[in-house]
């Protein structure tokens, strides 16, 4: 069978018995199986469920383990992918980035233990959940046979504060370092009512990305009610500006904002415009070498405008499969997985536009945000 990272084939039904009732007669194995208190399950060469804990049962949902045995891990908890290919879990174009299938695959070819993050978009009974998994591979050899003890944690809930503490405090604190600053600026200023509009806006501001992050912990249609205002276009650029003209990302890169603007008012919510386009520049200038360069563009007519930020460099096409995927990320560190995530859930769940991107290796990196007027 056809496969695009990990073999395809499987045991035989015969075979795949006896590795069953070899492993499950095994004393070891019986004994881990009883005592490790988090999800174990044990798999053959084949990547096949041979064993697992009651603890994995439950938290498959599964009153039998018969109905889980033979299965590959992707198959048994609900993986959207799992069954892309005939060969199912390992086998899709997905699965060479997915941190289970590699930190399995990598056990198997060097007989040493391999421990990955995996995040999985899972579906069962018609519901679909995002997971985030702590995956550890531990190869083990009784009677002469291989097997691989699978140890899954399932730190979704880890992740989402680790999130909270890196987004969700930075941008809270720069918003609230604003607001104080034009506090302090009305004890002194004669021209009081410019300063208490800004602390009006401000504290806006305050609520509004409150609400923004409440909606990114929260699973599946997006819960954030936009506050839309009639808006300049000329304003977004203006913000990005601002956001990024200090930035310790640009130091020795260029942002390239567009001199010329369409004349055009949007009828949105700017806090959300400016987090979701905020984001693609982030990224960009996180992409390019010290000198790179990141453009944002504006265009519109009569019906739509669209926002574009280009970089130089192609995205792997292994991250493209999953570019939006809640929880994935190619960088290091926990608190990450939730920009271009969020980019779809609000550009598109809450402003009603459209979320794409191109990347090639001769034209380089481009997202884009479409409204229509």
């Amino acid at each position: 069978m056809d496969t695009h990272f990990a073999q395809a084939e499987r045991l035989s039904d015969r075979d795949l018995a006896r590795d069953i009732e070899r492993v499950n007669s095994n004393p070891v194995i019986d004994g881990l199986l009883g005592i490790v208190n988090g999800l174990l399950a044990v798999l053959n060469e084949d990547r096949q469920i041979v064993a697992l804990n009651q603890n994995l049962l439950d938290t498959l949902g599964v009153d039998n383990a018969g109905d889980v045995l033979g299965l590959r891990p992707g198959e048994a908890v609900g993986c959207v992918h799992s069954n892309d290919m005939a060969g199912g879990c390992g086998t899709s174009e997905f699965c060479s980035s997915c941190g289970a299938a590699i930190a399995i695959v990598t056990a198997l070819a060097t007989n040493e233990p391999e421990e990955r993050k995996c995040a999985i978009t899972a579906m069962r009974n018609g519901v679909s959940s995002d997971l985030f998994l702590r995956v550890r591979a531990q190869p083990i050899g009784p009677d002469g046979r291989r097997y691989l003890l699978l140890f899954l944690q399932d730190i979704s809930r880890e992740q989402e504060w680790s999130t909270l503490e890196k987004l969700f405090f930075h941008d809270i604190n720069n918003i609230v370092g604003g607001l104080v600053g034009k506090s302090e600026l009305l004890q002194v200023s004669p021209d009081k009512d410019e300063h208490a509009r800004d602390i009006l806006e401000w504290s806006l501001r305050l609520a509004r990305e409150i609400e923004i992050q409440r909606s990114l912990f929260q699973t599946g249609m997006c819960s954030y009610v936009p506050a839309h205002d009639e808006v300049p276009l000329i304003r977004l650029v203006e913000e990005l500006d601002h956001w990024f003209s200090a930035h310790t990302l640009s130091q020795g890169k260029l942002l390239v904002l567009p001199a010329e603007v369409p004349e055009v008012t949007l009828r949105t919510d700017m806090s959300l415009l400016v987090r979701i386009v905020g984001n693609m520049v982030t990224n960009a200038l996180e992409a390019v070498s010290e000198g790179g360069e990141v453009r944002v563009s504006v265009t519109g007519n009569s019906t739509s405008v669209a926002v574009k930020v280009w970089n130089e460099g192609m995205i792997p096409l292994s991250v493209q499969r999953r570019m939006f995927q809640r929880n994935f990320s190619t960088k290091d560190g926990d608190g990450r997985g939730l920009g271009t995530y969020s980019m779809k859930l609000f550009g598109e769940g809450a402003l009603g536009g459209r979320v794409g991107f191109t990347s090639s290796f001769d034209g380089g990196t481009e997202f884009s945000l479409t409204l229509a007027l």
